[in-house]
């Protein structure tokens, strides 16, 4: 049955109004979405700006405060550094606190904000007399109204960072042959010339013929050699190593692997040579351990660190093979990171040491093995035998008073009487010595260090797999209680007998050969001269700068014909030479030698330098196996760094 069409009409117009009512409210809600998501997206984008604006004011601060922290670290270093004692730093920071802060400083940035710093706290950790702990507190806010004062409504951050300031075991010590100024070796032949560790310069390196003997020009090195730009240096010094002033693919000659492993296993003093299956394999925990007291023919990097046997300076590190002098040398970059300045301490404060002495203790009760000190809880000194004790039969006369000896003296020791010390004894002028050494400790003088013939350890070292130590530890504990000397001089480390000295080597002792340097504040350090007149001697002659304080009458009666063997540690403030050799038989140092310059003339060859690990750096909480007081280089570590908050002003 169907509607009659009059009846489906209204139906159908109905039908139309009630479709047409939906769409507007469709639109509606659309409309209502579309306004709710405008707004929460402008909120959204609001919020996001905020956020962002805010960010970027708090790494504003928090640069501000770092710049603060940074002007505080640099007024603490630089006196620091220069003087490398604690005096100025604990002079500065004294009484410091949160309520009293010490050392403070304010400065900023135009159109960015101000800082406020200062130490809010000083400390010796752990009772290390030789490090200082330090607190910095700094504010940084950002100044809208450019008043250079922290008003209410400014954004502001808080930080505290604590820096640690140590006199630590120098780098320096872990060369053989450590040159400040100019680096050189002339004139010799591979078998002339072996070194048995690693060498290094502020400066320059450079290794120079006889005249134009081809037959000369490089000795052996079996170990790295480091060169380092030194703007300090009149003139500067570009850092490089050199072979009759050329850089282009030179290098000295150097053992192979197996060679120097055939020729060590005799030798006590030498160090070991790598072999895998006792030192382990590249990379590997055993490898770590014995890495630094080996030679290792091959370098390279591992664990962010050179390794092995390398030739580094201001154009980067370098491998290198070269088995002699007709042999072309075969070189590879490995790391192109220029080299930088190892600083070297300063004996200029006398003081400094005569205090050292005065005040040491030693305070090592066992060894590493365990067995007792026999020097436990005494302070420094120093004994030689004297004939006039005990009605003529001699006996041993301690010359220092609380480890310090006002004046100069001559040290001869024998085998069977041999010059006795304990920690580290301070002459305040010269010391004129020869002979055998019993003890470990080091002789400062207020001078120089005269060596007037061999001079050679009672009980010496080994540092072989020998005697059933096969083990690192065993080798370690052996040598840690072995003779052990260090010779350090204010002035300089002169070997042979100065009555005479000649062209040789004095024209190495004097300009332009010693190089002028600027200081670490800029002052001008002259060049070493040796002929310059510094008082008279005992025989009321002139004194030059090169000559000891006794007579040539009291020098002859003691040197020998020549020094042909050191067995010490040679460190000199200005000139590091003389003569060796000069009665034939070449010179062996076992040891180092580090000074400002080198002039050691030898006579007779082979020279033989072998490295003594027993001092080498292990790091700034370790002592090195012998800690003999030696000169020490000033550092900064930052421990902690803690953020303690970014608010608004109230």
């Amino acid at each position: 049955m169907r509607e009659p069409l009059d009846q489906m009409k209204p139906k159908m117009l109905r039908a139309k109004k009630k479709q047409r009512g939906s769409a507007l409210v469709t639109t509606f809600i659309l409309v209502s979405l579309l306004s709710v998501a405008a707004v929460t997206y402008v909120s959204s984008s609001t919020q996001t700006v905020v956020l962002s604006n805010r960010r970027t004011m708090e790494v504003q601060a928090t640069s501000l405060c770092e710049s603060g922290v940074q002007m505080v670290l640099r007024n603490l270093w630089r006196p620091f550094k220069v003087s490398q004692n604690f005096d100025s730093m604990d002079s500065l920071c004294a009484g410091a606190s949160v309520n009293s802060p010490k050392s403070s400083l304010a400065g900023g940035f135009d159109g960015i904000g101000r800082y406020s710093a200062g130490v809010i706290g000083i400390s010796t950790p752990g009772g290390n007399n030789f490090a200082r702990m330090v607190t910095i507190r700094s504010v940084g806010w950002l100044d809208r109204n450019g008043n250079a004062q922290l008003d209410s409504g400014e954004y502001m951050k808080t930080v505290d960072v604590v820096a640690q300031f140590e006199l630590t075991r120098s780098q320096i010590f872990d060369y053989t042959y450590f040159i400040n100024n100019y680096g050189w070796m002339e004139g010799f032949r591979p078998d002339w010339l072996i070194v048995n560790g690693d060498m290094r310069a502020n400066g320059n390196f450079e290794f120079k013929r006889n005249g134009t003997d081809n037959t000369t020009g490089s000795g052996t090195s079996n170990g790295s050699i480091i060169a380092a730009m030194n703007e300090k240096l009149v003139p500067k010094a570009d850092g490089l190593i050199m072979f009759e002033g050329s850089t282009q693919s030179v290098a000295p000659v150097k053992w192979t692997q197996s060679s120097y492993n055939t020729n060590a296993s005799s030798q006590a003093f030498w160090r070991q040579g790598y072999d895998p299956a006792v030192h382990g394999a590249r990379g590997s925990a055993t490898y770590e351990q014995w890495r630094d007291y080996i030679f290792d023919a091959e370098g390279g990097i591992l664990n962010n660190r050179p390794y092995g046997s390398y030739l580094a300076d201001s154009n980067g590190y370098r491998r290198w093979t070269r088995g002699s002098l007709s042999e072309t040398p075969n070189i590879t970059t490995f790391d192109t990171s220029p080299t930088q300045e190892v600083i070297m301490p300063d004996l200029s404060n006398l003081s400094y040491y005569t205090n050292l002495s005065q005040t040491y203790v030693n305070t090592k009760a066992t060894y590493a093995d365990g067995t007792p000190n026999p020097n436990f809880n005494q302070g420094a000194w120093l004994e030689i035998w004297d004939t006039t004790l005990n009605a003529g039969a001699g006996g041993y006369r301690r010359i220092s008073t609380n480890g310090v000896v006002s004046g100069s003296a001559i040290l001869v020791g024998t085998s069977t009487r041999p010059i006795r010390i304990h920690g580290p004894v301070t002459f305040t002028e010269d010391v004129v010595i020869k002979g055998t050494i019993s003890g470990q400790g080091t002789i400062y003088t207020g001078r120089n260090v005269h060596i007037v013939g061999n001079i050679q350890y009672q009980n010496t070292p080994d540092f072989r797999r020998t005697g059933g130590r096969t083990t690192f530890s065993q080798i370690e504990n052996f040598n840690e209680k072995r003779d052990f000397l260090g010779l350090a001089a204010r002035g300089s480390v002169i070997m042979g007998n100065t009555n005479s000295f000649g062209a040789y080597p004095l024209n190495y002792m004097t300009p332009p050969f010693t190089k002028p340097r600027y200081d670490e504040q800029g002052n001008l350090i002259p060049a070493y001269d040796a002929m310059v007149q510094d008082g008279t001697r005992s025989d009321g002659s002139i004194r030059r700068r090169f000559m000891p304080t006794f007579s040539n009458a009291q020098i002859a009666a003691v040197a020998d014909t020549g020094v042909n063997r050191v067995d010490a540690i040679l460190y000199s403030n200005f000139v590091g030479g003389g003569n060796v050799g000069t009665a034939g038989g070449g010179f062996t140092l076992n040891g180092t030698i580090i000074c400002r310059d080198e002039s050691i003339v030898a006579w007779s060859v082979p020279i033989r330098m072998n490295y003594d690990h027993r001092i080498r750096e292990r790091g700034v909480q370790k002592t090195p196996l012998i800690d003999l007081q030696l000169p020490r280089s000033p550092t900064m570590l930052r421990s902690t760094w803690q953020d303690r908050g970014f608010k608004v002003v109230p």
